[in-house]
């Protein structure tokens, strides 16, 4: 894959996956009390998680039935992006290389 556009994009795809990622195990890790909100440094961490990851999460929410407890959209937004990443390079290596 010598395309930079291309390059570009699925690295961005790429640091959604993982900031999705840490903001769950951050999630997980505060519902354990692993970690402390209170602390000013983590509070700041976690609003910047949230911020990066809610608009797209909200959105998947909206769809989901209501599970009780359990949240699944980040597990479709991961899968979704993983979607979108190989469709991605098919779509590069059938119509366009």
């Amino acid at each position: 894959m010598s395309n930079p556009f291309l390059w570009l994009i699925l690295t961005a795809l790429d640091i959604y996956f993982w900031i999705i990622i840490i903001w769950v195990v951050a999630s997980w890790l505060i519902a354990f009390n692993v970690i402390n909100p209170h602390n000013h440094f983590v509070r700041q961490v976690l609003y910047g998680l949230s911020r990066l990851v809610e608009p797209v999460l909200g959105r998947i929410r909206r769809f989901l039935p209501d599970l009780g407890g359990l949240d699944l959209s980040p597990m479709v937004a991961l899968i979704g992006i993983i979607f979108l990443q190989r469709l991605i390079i098919w779509l590069y290596v059938n119509y366009i290389a």
